[in-house]
């Protein structure tokens, strides 16, 4: 399979394709390319040397880039091939239930931080397209990226997304994914769609500016409430095929491979649309260039009128047709007769209206700038069927410098709600960062503090409430302090964090709420170094480590470690990036969540260690041939064993009821053209 796709690649790269040209090039001084919509790039302390109006459209290369919503950088498109993540919806660090599209939970304890209205349902958020990662592109040419990879049982996942320039200062961009993976074990399936379309305009005068985007997310994936037996029905040879294991939830079923087919039957539908127009003013000196040829306009700007209309709608929804008496009875309560369907949704709508003044205190840098602004947001609902009416009103205040020898970065950031829904709420935080040396060597500290209005799903209202106590909730008070050193030149990064937490909200059950008023900590460290075994012979070890300090009810892993031993070159081939070797995972024994899956919510639970005998371990080859880039894996290599017959059966469990596949093949493509 690997030399196929090398020798249609080297074909499909042999055609005259104009080559991508990244010009500007430099270290970013955050902590990375944004995560998320497509990990597409990495930064640059500033535009390209180019002007779009000036460029001869005939040229053979294109000079392309990006912005994101408040954001003053510039973004690259990445081009690297080493790390497979970097182009999958999910982290190395996010661990699904055993398929991919099914409810996720990151290794590494992460707390909300965002204060104001939340719905309180993120086990599917790796699977949905954000606002704040949406790009907003400015190209010298049009450019198209098509997306497929194919995995065991069909897995599927199908994307595209194009970006042009109408004009000079006018772009605009849409991306389409799907995601379909109908699991090995009995209802898995789930069926993920997203769709984004964002343009940003600027006028010839360079004074005024708008943004907008529409943004929607589909997410549907079934839920079996785990298999009914980890032990001795995974170790027993009738059950070779797993789609053979009785689960919980959804009774007997037939396998189908149709990429296609939405059929949730009992399982979580989750939506979301947003609509956000964004319009920008600036008031300052004008300016020009002359040139032999031409004059280019130049605009500094002191002030920047800002107002911002955004429009969410959201839907959370668990159906079962058909519930199974025993298994609700049992976990939930929930007595079930013979006919009875449980639809459980909560439904919102969210129109929020701000107004920000921003003031450039250096006229030529644009990076630096104080920012005030003020927004009311109205909410409305059904919940438990019966309508909810909100409001919240709100202070934000930013500052931002990026010095111009861009060695050092500053942000302060704050959000006050004043009154409404989550008034009370806050979040301040605080980032400096310092370019150490020619290399590129970086230093940061930060800290962040929020005060916070636990998430609706812990509500008397909401329809996920079923507990029969009411509790009465306290703000959730976060503070979290780190530092990381990032040395590129010998390829090392250190991180820390250390988190305080105070009124920490969770579930202790299938559906029970619980509040921990007292202070517990958590430290955070992680260490990413790069070793250079040989010329083109490459070791990533990746080590992660936290510890909690309290008596708080929370499950943390000691620690986890993901190893990547590779080659990495071009084997001669002057075109070729290859990235091939063997990857391994390792999860010590530890006391991992539980899953509610009629409430989408990992909950604690201290009776099961999960432990497994072998780390997960993976071959991979990764390439690139000029616009061609390809992955192949084969995951779970830890899972052969001999039962009754040779197999990948020894299924590695990641929760009470859930394991990873058994042997797992991906192979997929992103192919980039250039019109």
């Amino acid at each position: 399979m690997l030399l196929l796709l090398l020798a249609y690649a080297n074909w499909a790269a042999s055609q005259e394709l104009p080559a991508i040209r990244n010009q500007g090039r430099s270290r970013n001084l955050m902590q990375g390319a944004p995560t998320g919509l497509s990990r597409m790039g990495a930064m640059t302390m500033g535009a390209s040397q180019d002007s779009m109006k000036r460029r001869n459209k005939q040229e053979d290369s294109i000079t392309i880039s990006y912005r994101l919503l408040n954001q003053p950088l510039n973004f690259l498109l990445d081009s690297t091939v080493s790390d497979f993540t970097t182009r999958f919806p999910l982290k190395a660090t996010t661990l699904n239930l055993g398929n991919l599209g099914g409810a996720t939970r990151p290794l590494l304890f992460s707390p909300q931080w965002q204060p104001g209205f939340d719905a309180g349902f993120h086990a599917y958020d790796p699977y949905r397209l954000h606002p704040t990662e949406v790009p907003f592109f400015q190209t010298t040419r049009p450019y198209t990226e098509l997306e497929y990879s194919l995995g065991t049982r069909v897995e599927q996942i199908i994307g595209l997304q194009h970006t042009q320039n109408i004009n000079a200062g006018w772009n605009f961009f849409f991306r389409y994914r799907m995601i379909n993976s109908p699991g090995i074990f009995q209802h898995q399936r789930s069926n993920h769609s997203n769709f984004v379309f964002s343009s940003r305009y600027q006028s010839k005068n360079l004074r005024y500016q708008a943004w907008a985007l529409w943004l929607t997310n589909k997410l549907q994936a079934e839920e079996n409430g785990g298999i009914i037996d980890t032990t001795d029905i995974l170790n027993d040879p009738i059950f070779v095929d797993r789609f053979n294991i009785p689960a919980w939830l959804g009774g007997p079923d037939n396998f189908t491979s149709n990429f296609f087919s939405t059929r949730i039957k009992t399982g979580n539908q989750y939506s979301n649309r947003v609509l956000l127009w964004r319009n920008q003013y600036d008031l300052g000196r004008k300016d020009s260039l002359v040139t032999d040829s031409t004059v280019v306009p130049l605009f500094f700007p002191r002030v920047r009128l800002e107002h911002q209309l955004r429009y969410d709608k959201e839907q959370f929804a668990f159906i079962d047709k058909v519930p199974a008496a025993s298994y609700f009875n049992r976990f939930y309560q929930i007595p079930i007769q013979f006919g009875d369907t449980i639809d459980l949704r909560d439904q919102w709508q969210l129109l929020t209206n701000d107004f920000s003044i921003y003031q450039f205190p250096d006229e030529k840098n644009l990076k630096q700038y104080f920012k005030a602004g003020v927004s009311l947001q109205l909410i409305r609902g059904t919940t438990a069927l019966q309508a909810r009416s909100f409001f919240n009103s709100s202070g934000n205040f930013s500052y931002r410098n990026i010095t111009r020898n861009k060695k050092w970065d500053l942000a302060l950031d704050g959000i006050l709600y004043f009154t409404g829904l989550n008034a009370g709420d806050y979040l301040a935080s605080v980032r400096l960062q310092r370019v150490l040396g020619s290399k590129k060597n970086t230093i940061e500290i930060n800290a962040l503090n929020t005060n916070r209005r636990p998430s609706f799903v812990f509500d008397q209202r909401s329809s996920f409430y079923l507990s029969k106590r009411l509790l009465e909730l306290n703000k959730e008070n976060r503070t979290q302090v780190g530092a990381s050193l990032d040395f590129p030149a010998i390829g090392t990064k250190l991180t820390g964090n250390y988190l305080l937490l105070t009124n920490y909200t969770y579930f202790t059950s299938f559906y029970e709420p619980q509040q921990e008023s007292t202070l517990f900590t958590v430290l955070q460290l992680s260490m990413l170094k790069t070793f250079r075994v040989a010329k083109r012979w490459r070791w990533h070890a990746e080590v992660y480590w936290q510890q909690r300090v309290g008596v708080a009810q929370v499950n943390t892993i000691p620690f986890f470690l993901r190893n990547r031993f590779a080659y990495e070159g071009n084997l001669g081939f002057k075109n070729l990036n290859l990235a091939a070797g063997v990857e391994v995972r390792y999860r010590p024994p530890y006391k991992a969540d539980a899953y509610s899956p009629l409430l989408g919510q990992f909950f604690y639970q201290d009776s099961l260690t999960i432990q497994n005998p072998l780390p997960d371990i993976a071959l991979y080859a990764n390439f690139k041939i000029r616009s061609f880039t390809a992955f192949v894996r084969a995951e779970n290599l830890n899972s052969a064993r001999d039962l009754q017959g040779f197999g990948f059966t020894r299924n590695n469990l990641v929760a009470t009821g859930y394991a990873l596949n058994g042997l797992h093949i991906r192979v997929g493509i992103h192919w980039q053209f250039v019109n």
